[in-house]
């Protein structure tokens, strides 16, 4: 134990505190925390840390203790920032988790989770203490220079105080002005974290008695504006009957908004202190306690559905949901988050993507009120932020998001709720940690002694596998809710396109179709997995196809924007007149994407209209949202889209689905690939016919005799599922294995395959041929001037000691690494990569 003693001679402990750092580093690093802050210093804290000589960041506290580190000396802590934690023992023990399964650095977890507003700024600043005379202090030579120069500047940076004083680090210097309280310290420390504030205003509270009222109406004779805008006011808030209401008052923005309200007339009663303007702390969310919330009722077999999952809960921790499009399971979801709210736990809901929050969280909205918040990466700092707090404030008990919702500070989950469970949104790809949030969410409530109901119309094969082996609970809902029927799929035979010289893609059929939806007033969607006007462009002359500089892909033409892009490393260039490479005009733009598809279709349909849901069109916060509603709202008849159309969007009018070309889907080089093309069409099948109107489906396919067809038709996932089990033991795919991939990268290409190859021969032995696949180039062998290699480890599930085989895994990456010969390769891990 390290003991100190002050001048009476009273013992006083030294504490050390274990910090999280958001960097990239491998081990938690200690520092020293000052007596006066022993009694104040908690787990889970943010606090100011100086690492290295220069950095100034924001660390999270794993542990306090009183052991000082034996390789370094620790620095003090330069800050506490909480009075309350921000992060919660569960949380550490996620990010530890998460930093152990994904094999990674917990501070790249801690960077994840962590919201923007939550951290601070590295640039501190320094300025002078307005309230104290430095002649009254005795200062060294470059601490009278630095108090020189603060006088004349509102404040200077820590780099512009070194650059000054000629000094490498002026921390001790500053230190000790801060003592003297000569100088303030405001660590650019000023928080990203704003509240959202509102105007508002209100009478004042001296004519709140009825004859002052009176007079001060009868005063605004002459004045009839002010005197509109009093009136307006006592019409809006009824303080005479309820003089409560006044405190409240209304938002300044809405009275304004009012007809013949003056601005200046307004101001002139402020002024005059008829009407007082003051500011309240809003949520960013508008879910008003005013709102009437209507009951959901269950159907009869919706109500069996809830009370088999219920039953499954008391031996089981998840449950699977597989129903089928359409089947009301969004109902059951509402009535078990009712039971838990009531229960006095905490929901969490997940969902995808952002595009599906739109509807589903309308309808919650509806049913929650104030209690749910939204968590999803289109907020902003400041919003995520609030409903961080918000939850350990109390204000929130129930949370919509996406994935990395499940980093959240919740301190009392009941129930986690993974929506379309079958989705490979879940899964993070880049950066570090490439985590996938369903499993994440199970490990979440594990920890929390919470359930998890996970639910899709298409499940995961690894979800089935686990529900069907009796590791979960399997619910199943095999009818739509109401009337409603499943849709009629056919398939459309594309294969003499070419011959017609079509250049759109669009069958007779599916035109024709469309053209009678149209003339019925109901609504479309055409589902096409490939955004842009065209994937490439080539030269009819040489075959030349302008590619990225930095990847090796084509670049994708985007006919709107005049440009052509790429889109892993955004690069953008303009469109060519002539080949760059022979000089031919004869550019042609070749494949067809959702863009084109669009253009297409106004000139087929010059009367309808006609809008596009990918990328391109969404990247504003609000975007979703307006597409979606203008659907709803039947002024859209067509939507044209990538993968975002088939998930979980309920429209009433949608009577034909177009799936525009199948067999891409299909025939992607990946193990997944088969399953991920089930799902799509399957989903996006299930758009159509939602209500009472018979829906249609059209799958245009230049291979209608594929096997998977027919599965599509009779909407039979079950049988899929037979199917492909069996491929996946065979080949020791998941779940029968473990995926674990490995990609080397580097600058030189040769310079990567050997490390890749290195990395290869280390684990040969160990692992073995039939474990250890490749290296392979990927499809895409160069992404941002980086060349890949992959290599594939498969652990048989049961069989390996998952922990010992990555212990083994990462000390072989260490040693690849630490050699000479593969200085300027880096080496990136994806466990369970989708």
């Amino acid at each position: 134990m390290a003991l100190e003693f002050n001048s009476g001679s009273t013992e006083r402990m030294t504490l050390f505190v274990d910090v999280i750092l958001p960097l990239p580093l491998p081990k938690l690093y200690t520092y020293r925390v000052p007596f006066d802050w022993n009694d104040h210093i908690k787990q889970g804290s943010r606090v100011i840390v100086q690492f290295g000589k220069k950095k100034i960041i924001t660390a999270i506290v794993a542990a306090i203790h009183e052991t000082p580190p034996e390789i370094y000396e620790a620095k003090y802590i330069l800050e506490i920032l909480d009075e309350h934690p921000s992060v919660n023992p569960t949380q550490l023990k996620l990010f530890e988790w998460m930093s152990g399964y994904y094999l990674c650095n917990i501070g790249d977890v801690l960077t994840a989770a962590l919201p923007a507003g939550l951290k601070l700024s590295s640039e501190s600043h320094v300025q002078l203490n307005p309230d104290v005379d430095f002649n009254d202090f005795e200062l060294s030579d470059k601490e009278l220079s630095l108090v020189s120069a603060l006088h004349h500047r509102e404040s200077m940076k820590y780099e512009e105080i070194a650059k000054l004083l000629g000094v490498a680090n002026p921390y001790n210097l500053v230190k000790s002005l801060v003592k003297k309280n000569l100088v303030i310290l405001f660590e650019q420390v000023k928080e990203k974290y704003k509240p959202k504030r509102e105007k508002r205003i209100r009478l004042n509270v001296d004519l709140l008695e009825e004859d002052h009222l009176e007079t001060v109406v009868n005063q605004l004779d002459k004045k009839p504006k002010q005197q509109q805008i009093l009136l307006h006011y006592l019409t809006r808030v009824p303080v005479i009957n309820h003089p409560h209401l006044n405190e409240k008052g209304i938002t300044k923005t809405s009275l304004l908004q009012e007809e013949a309200i003056s601005p200046s007339s307004l101001k002139t009663l402020i002024k005059n202190g008829i009407i007082e303007e003051f500011e309240v702390i809003i949520p960013r969310f508008d879910m008003s306690d005013d709102d009437e919330f209507p009951e959901v009722t269950l159907s009869e077999v919706q109500t069996a559905a809830r009370d088999e999952v219920l039953q499954h809960f008391n031996d089981k921790n998840a449950v699977l949901l597989h129903g089928i499009t359409g089947s009301g399971k969004t109902e059951i979801f509402i009535d078990l988050i009712q039971k838990v709210l009531q229960g006095g736990s905490q929901v969490l809901y997940l969902l995808p993507e952002i595009a599906l929050t739109t509807q589903i969280v309308t309808r919650l909205k509806k049913v929650f009120g104030a209690s749910m918040a939204v968590y999803h990466s289109r907020f902003s700092d400041n919003e995520r932020v609030e409903v961080w707090q918000g939850l350990i404030e109390g204000k929130f008990n129930f949370v919509v998001g996406v994935r990395s919702s499940v980093f959240l500070p919740f301190d009392n989950l009941g129930l986690i709720i993974v929506d379309e469970e079958h989705e490979t949104s879940y899964k993070q790809y880049e950066p570090a940690p490439r985590y996938q949030a369903r499993d994440t969410a199970l490990m979440l409530a594990n920890f929390h002694h919470a359930k998890v109901l996970l639910g899709s119309a298409t499940p995961s094969i690894e979800s089935y596998y686990q529900a069907t082996n009796g590791h979960w609970g399997l619910v199943e809902l095999n009818k739509r809710f109401g009337d409603a029927q499943l849709p009629d799929i056919e398939l459309v035979d594309i294969r003499f396109l070419w011959r017609q010289k079509n250049p759109t893609g669009l069958s007779d059929k599916l035109l024709q179709t469309l053209e009678a939806t149209l003339d019925k007033h109901e609504q479309a969607i055409i589902f096409q997995n490939r955004r842009g006007y065209s994937p490439y462009m080539q030269c009819e002359e040489c075959g030349f196809i302008p590619t990225s500089p930095t990847c090796n892909i084509a670049l994708t033409l985007h006919r709107y924007a005049n440009e052509l892009r790429c889109h892993i490393s955004g690069h953008r260039e303009s469109i060519p007149h002539a080949c760059p490479a022979c000089g031919s005009p004869k550019l042609k733009a070749i494949g067809i994407g959702t863009e084109k598809i669009e253009d297409d279709l106004k000139v087929y349909f010059p009367e309808a209209a006609i809008q596009r849901m990918d990328l391109d069109t969404t990247r504003k916060k609000n975007s979703y949202q307006d597409i979606i509603e203008a659907f709803e709202q039947q002024k859209v008849d067509f939507l044209v889209g990538t993968q975002m159309v088939t998930k979980g969007l309920d429209f009433d009018h949608v009577s034909l689905v177009g799936i525009f070309n199948a067999d891409r889907m299909i025939h992607y080089p990946d193990f997944r690939s088969l399953e991920r093309a089930f799902h799509l069409m399957l989903q996006v099948s299930g758009r159509a016919g939602r209500k009472e109107k018979p829906g249609k489906v059209l799958i245009q396919t230049y291979n209608p005799y594929h096997s998977i067809f027919d599965l599509i038709k009779n909407h039979d996932y079950v049988s899929f599922y037979q199917q492909e089990i069996l491929e996946r033991e065979k080949f020791l795919y998941p779940p029968f294995s473990r995926l674990i991939r490995i990609t080397t990268k580097n600058e030189s290409q040769e310079a990567s395959l050997k490390t890749a190859q290195a990395l290869q021969k280390r684990m040969i032995n160990k692992l073995g041929k039939k474990r250890l696949l490749g290296p392979q180039a990927p499809v895409i062998d160069k992404i941002r001037d980086q060349y890949l290699y992959n290599l594939l480890i498969k652990l048989d599930r049961g069989k390996v000691d998952l922990k010992k085989a990555k212990a083994f895994i990462q000390e072989s990456i260490d040693y690849v690494l630490s050699k000479k010969e593969h200085k300027g390769s880096r080496i990136v891990v994806d466990v369970d990569p989708v």
